[in-house]
Protein backbone atom coordinates (compact mmCIF):
# COMPACT_ATOMS: atom_id res chain seq x y z
CA UNK A 1 0.00 0.00 0.00
CA UNK A 2 1.45 3.16 -1.02
CA UNK A 3 1.65 6.05 1.55
CA UNK A 4 1.53 9.72 1.49
CA UNK A 5 5.02 10.90 3.21
CA UNK A 6 6.28 14.10 1.03
CA UNK A 7 5.20 17.63 0.08
CA UNK A 8 7.44 19.47 -1.97
CA UNK A 9 6.66 23.47 -1.98
CA UNK A 10 8.27 25.55 -4.68
CA UNK A 11 9.64 28.72 -2.34
CA UNK A 12 11.34 32.19 -2.97
CA UNK A 13 13.14 32.25 -0.05
CA UNK A 14 14.74 29.22 1.34
CA UNK A 15 16.05 29.91 4.54
CA UNK A 16 12.79 31.90 5.01
CA UNK A 17 10.56 29.24 4.26
CA UNK A 18 12.60 26.64 6.15
CA UNK A 19 12.68 28.89 9.34
CA UNK A 20 9.37 29.74 9.02
CA UNK A 21 7.79 26.43 8.98
CA UNK A 22 10.30 25.11 12.08
CA UNK A 23 9.43 28.02 14.41
CA UNK A 24 5.68 27.89 13.81
CA UNK A 25 5.40 24.09 13.42
CA UNK A 26 8.73 22.58 15.08
CA UNK A 27 9.81 20.59 11.93
CA UNK A 28 13.23 19.59 12.28
CA UNK A 29 15.81 20.16 9.35
CA UNK A 30 17.03 16.98 7.81
CA UNK A 31 19.03 17.54 4.73
CA UNK A 32 19.38 19.88 1.86
CA UNK A 33 19.86 19.32 -1.75
CA UNK A 34 21.82 21.54 -4.57
CA UNK A 35 21.48 18.99 -7.91
CA UNK A 36 21.16 20.18 -11.44
CA UNK A 37 17.63 20.22 -10.94
CA UNK A 38 16.58 22.35 -7.53
CA UNK A 39 18.25 23.30 -4.62
CA UNK A 40 16.70 23.18 -1.43
CA UNK A 41 16.16 21.83 2.69
CA UNK A 42 14.22 19.36 3.70
CA UNK A 43 12.25 19.47 6.60
CA UNK A 44 10.25 16.87 8.53
CA UNK A 45 7.30 16.04 11.72
CA UNK A 46 9.00 13.03 11.76
CA UNK A 47 6.38 10.75 9.94
CA UNK A 48 6.25 13.51 6.63
CA UNK A 49 9.20 14.93 4.90
CA UNK A 50 8.20 18.64 3.90
CA UNK A 51 11.02 20.03 0.83
CA UNK A 52 11.34 23.35 0.17
CA UNK A 53 12.18 23.62 -3.42
CA UNK A 54 13.33 26.07 -5.73
CA UNK A 55 13.95 24.74 -9.48
CA UNK A 56 16.45 25.72 -11.73
CA UNK A 57 14.60 24.96 -14.72
CA UNK A 58 11.14 24.43 -16.33
CA UNK A 59 11.54 20.93 -17.78
CA UNK A 60 12.46 19.90 -13.95
CA UNK A 61 9.53 21.85 -12.55
CA UNK A 62 6.99 20.33 -14.31
CA UNK A 63 4.36 22.07 -15.99
CA UNK A 64 4.22 24.51 -13.35
CA UNK A 65 7.49 25.87 -14.69
CA UNK A 66 10.54 27.29 -12.21
CA UNK A 67 8.92 30.35 -11.21
CA UNK A 68 5.51 28.99 -9.79
CA UNK A 69 5.16 29.22 -6.27
CA UNK A 70 3.05 27.06 -4.13
CA UNK A 71 2.66 23.04 -4.04
CA UNK A 72 4.76 21.78 -6.57
CA UNK A 73 3.87 18.02 -5.84
CA UNK A 74 2.97 15.30 -3.34
CA UNK A 75 4.85 11.92 -3.38
CA UNK A 76 4.06 8.02 -2.55
CA UNK A 77 6.25 5.94 -0.11
CA UNK A 78 5.28 2.63 -2.81
CA UNK A 79 6.60 -1.01 -1.77
CA UNK A 80 7.31 -2.09 -5.57
CA UNK A 81 8.19 0.64 -8.36
CA UNK A 82 6.79 -1.53 -11.03
CA UNK A 83 3.90 -2.48 -9.81
CA UNK A 84 2.86 0.96 -8.70
CA UNK A 85 3.89 2.53 -12.19
CA UNK A 86 1.73 0.02 -13.64
CA UNK A 87 -1.08 1.05 -12.01
CA UNK A 88 -0.39 4.71 -12.06
CA UNK A 89 -0.44 4.61 -15.82
CA UNK A 90 -3.37 2.24 -16.26
CA UNK A 91 -5.61 4.95 -14.06
CA UNK A 92 -4.21 7.68 -16.40
CA UNK A 93 -1.15 9.35 -15.17
CA UNK A 94 1.91 9.98 -16.91
CA UNK A 95 4.97 9.12 -16.61
CA UNK A 96 7.71 12.39 -17.03
CA UNK A 97 10.83 11.96 -15.09
CA UNK A 98 13.53 9.47 -13.44
CA UNK A 99 15.61 11.29 -10.77
CA UNK A 100 18.24 10.37 -10.65
CA UNK A 101 18.62 7.69 -13.53
CA UNK A 102 19.86 4.94 -11.48
CA UNK A 103 16.79 2.85 -9.29
CA UNK A 104 19.53 2.12 -6.80
CA UNK A 105 20.11 4.97 -5.15
CA UNK A 106 18.86 6.35 -2.12
CA UNK A 107 16.88 9.10 -3.35
CA UNK A 108 15.41 7.83 -6.50
CA UNK A 109 11.94 8.84 -7.30
CA UNK A 110 9.85 8.31 -10.54
CA UNK A 111 7.77 11.42 -11.32
CA UNK A 112 4.25 11.63 -12.94
CA UNK A 113 1.46 14.12 -14.27
CA UNK A 114 -2.09 13.04 -12.82
CA UNK A 115 -4.97 12.87 -15.91
CA UNK A 116 -5.15 16.52 -14.36
CA UNK A 117 -1.53 17.38 -15.14
CA UNK A 118 -0.81 17.55 -10.98
CA UNK A 119 2.81 16.46 -10.35
CA UNK A 120 3.54 13.26 -8.08
CA UNK A 121 6.51 10.95 -7.41
CA UNK A 122 7.07 7.33 -6.36
CA UNK A 123 9.78 6.11 -4.35
CA UNK A 124 10.47 2.52 -3.17
CA UNK A 125 13.45 4.50 -0.47
CA UNK A 126 11.06 7.11 0.58
CA UNK A 127 12.67 11.13 1.60
CA UNK A 128 14.77 12.40 4.23
CA UNK A 129 12.66 12.23 7.13
CA UNK A 130 9.92 10.19 6.27
CA UNK A 131 8.37 7.27 8.08
CA UNK A 132 7.26 4.55 6.26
Amino acid sequence: MAKLRHIALSVTDLEKSAQFYEKTFELKRVGTTDSELAKGIYLSDGTVSLALLIYKTDAAAGKLGKDFVGVNHIGFWVDDLDKADESIQANGGEFFLDLPDAKDTLYYEKKYHDPDGIVFDISHHGWAGATK
